[in-house]
């Protein structure tokens, strides 16, 4: 279901008329949910296979056009909680927060859908671990991002945006002050958003 979801936006983004264009100077500011699903299979945490669900929070992303359909994009969020389920060993929640940068090249079209596409670098720092097993600390993880996104167009200033993006995340684990391995969440992120140009 990922792999169709990416596949539909891909394939938006790339056979939607180009048309009119977002100008150099314009800023965005956007408000959402976002859902942050780790891949199946997060590593090896203590020895044993490592699975983290998934987690929602309110997102939040600001865009400035530095040329005309050309953008760099800060996204921001609440904090998302996760629970890593260590296989026959315990469980781990942790709280985390993705701030990520991206350049996004928005195609302009005649319609009022305007597909874009966008690369960048993500931060995520965890806080907040907790588990019966002992003290456990995962470390911050720096990483690529990228995604595919749409806008539809409420008015000239106003729209709607439903984005999916890639974030490459890996953290190491302690417990107890040793490491326990490596959890590699690497998640597919789904966020749904209300977007207001200026």
């Amino acid at each position: 279901m990922k792999h169709l979801a990416f596949a539909a936006l891909s394939a938006l983004a790339l056979s939607t008329p180009m048309a009119l264009a977002q100008s150099a100077g314009d800023i965005t500011v956007g408000i959402g949910v976002g859902t942050v699903d780790p891949t199946s299979g997060n590593g090896t945490l203590a020895g044993q296979p490592t699975n983290v669900d998934s987690g929602t929070a309110v997102v939040f992303t600001a865009e400035y056009f530095i040329k005309d359909n050309l953008g760099i994009e800060l996204l921001a969020a609440t904090p998302f909680k996760h629970r890593a389920t260590i296989s026959g060993v315990g469980d781990v929640t942790t709280k985390q927060l993705p701030p990520t940068l991206s350049l996004n090249y928005h195609f302009a079209n005649d319609s009022k859908w305007t597909p874009y596409v966008g690369v960048g670098v993500n931060y995520t720092t965890f806080f907040e671990e907790n588990s019966a097993l002992g003290n456990v600390a995962l470390d911050d993880s720096f990483g690529l991002a990228a995604q595919v996104g749409v806008d539809y167009a409420l008015s000239d200033k106003d729209a709607v945006r439903a984005t999916l993006r890639y974030i490459d995340i890996d953290s190491d684990a302690r417990l107890n002050g040793a490491p326990i391995g490596t959890t590699n969440i690497d998640p597919l992120v789904y966020s749904f958003s209300y977007v207001r140009k200026f």
